[in-house]
C-alpha cells in the first residue's frame, strides 16, 4: 500500500494584491521523486517554503508524513530537510565543522555526530577535503557538502529547491546519482528545477505549476503525451519506393529530398508495428527509421506558454 508522504489540498498564498499559489492540489508518495516545474515567479518556491513551515499559507492544508504544518510545525521539522537555491554552508568553516556544527543544532550527541559525520563525507566523496577551507571548494563539492548538511539527521522527506543550479554537467549528474541512493534508500524528494533534463531523468512524477495552479501533473511519459507533435519517419532506397510507400500510408506527410514519410504517432509500438505491417504487406522495405516523440521542453512550452530558463524565482 502507497503511503502519501506529502499532501496539499486546495494551497493559497498572496503577497499583497499578487495571488501567488491557487488553489494548489499535489499529492507525493513516499520513496519516490516529485519533480514541480514551472517558469520564474509560478510559485515553485513558495511552495516549498510553505511545506519546509518556512512561510504560513493564507488557505488550504499542507501535511508532511502527517504533520500539518500549521498545527504541528515542529513535527514537521524533526522529519524533513531542505537544501536551497543557494548553498547554505559557512565559508569560514571546513567542510567536517559545517557538518559537526549541523550536528549539533539537531542535538544528535558527541559520538553520534563524530559518526554521521565521517559517513557523510565517505558517502559524499568528501573525505580528502574534510579538513580544508571552502574556499579550496569547487562549487560542485559545495553543493554536495550543502546536501550533506541537510541529511545530517537522516530526514524522511527533502525538498531540493534547483539543486544543480549552475553546477557543471559533471557535478550535475553526481547530484544525480546522490538523489537517486536517497530515493533508493526510501527517501521521498520534492525537486524544484527549471532543468527539464534534470526532471526526466529523476522524477517518477512531475507536477507543472503557472500562475500559481498546478496545470497538469503525471508521468514524464504521460505529460508528453498531451503534446503534439510525436511522429515515425520512414526513409526510403529511392524515389519509387517513396511513391509506393505514400499511397500505402495516406495520411502521412513527404519530405521528397529526404525519400521519408513522417507519419503521426505517439510514440507507442503499437502506432509502430501498423506502419510496418502496412508496408510488409505492400511488400515494401524501409531503408532506415526513427520514432520522435515530444520532449519535456516541448510540455514546457504548450503547458506555460513561456520557458524562462535562467534567473530564480522571487
Amino acid at each position: 500500500m502507497t503511503t502519501t508522504a506529502i499532501d496539499v489540498r486546495g494551497l493559497r498564498k498572496s503577497y499583497g494584491a499578487k495571488l501567488v499559489l491557487d488553489d494548489v492540489d499535489l499529492a507525493v508518495s513516499a520513496g519516490t521523486v516529485t519533480a514541480l516545474l514551472g517558469p520564474n515567479g509560478a510559485g515553485k518556491t513558495t511552495t516549498v517554503h510553505i511545506l519546509s513551515t518556512l512561510l504560513r499559507p493564507d488557505g488550504g492544508t499542507a501535511a508532511v508524513n502527517g504533520c500539518d504544518v500549521v498545527r504541528d510545525p515542529d513535527g514537521v521539522r524533526a522529519v524533513i530537510g531542505l537544501t536551497g537555491q543557494f548553498s547554505a554552508v559557512d565559508k569560514l568553516l571546513t567542510g567536517e565543522e559545517n557538518l559537526l556544527l549541523m550536528a549539533r543544532l539537531r542535538h544528535l550527541g558527541a559520538k553520534r555526530s563524530k559518526t554521521r559525520v565521517a559517513e557523510l563525507l565517505e558517502q559524499f566523496d568528501l573525505v580528502e577535503a574534510a579538513r580544508k577551507p571552502l574556499a579550496t571548494y569547487s562549487g560542485g563539492m559545495q553543493r554536495r557538502l550543502d546536501l550533506a548538511m541537510t541529511l545530517v539527521a537522516t530526514p524522511s522527506v527533502i525538498f531540493l529547491d534547483e539543486p544543480t543550479t549552475g553546477l557543471d554537467p559533471r557535478s550535475r549528474h553526481t547530484m544525480w546519482d546522490i538523489v537517486r541512493g536517497l530515493v533508493a534508500d526510501g527517501t521521498t524528494v520534492l525537486l524544484t528545477t527549471q532543468n527539464l533534463a534534470e526532471a526526466d531523468e529523476l522524477a517518477d512524477r512531475i507536477a507543472v505549476l503557472d500562475g500559481g495552479r498546478i496545470v497538469a501533473e503525471g508521468t514524464p511519459d504521460e505529460l508528453k503525451r498531451l503534446v503534439p507533435g510525436g511522429h515515425i519517419r520512414l526513409r526510403f532506397a529511392d524515389a519509387a519506393a517513396l511513391d509506393a510507400a505514400s499511397r500505402v500510408l495516406d495520411e502521412s506527410a513527404r519530405d521528397d529530398a529526404g525519400l521519408a514519410l513522417t507519419v503521426p504517432s505517439h510514440g507507442g509500438v503499437r502506432a509502430l508495428r501498423t506502419a510496418l505491417d502496412r508496408l510488409d504487406a505492400a511488400a515494401l522495405e524501409v531503408d532506415d527509421l526513427s520514432i520522435h516523440t515530444p520532449d519535456l521542453d516541448d510540455v514546457f512550452f504548450a503547458l506555460t506558454g513561456r520557458l524562462d530558463a535562467k534567473g530564480t524565482e522571487s
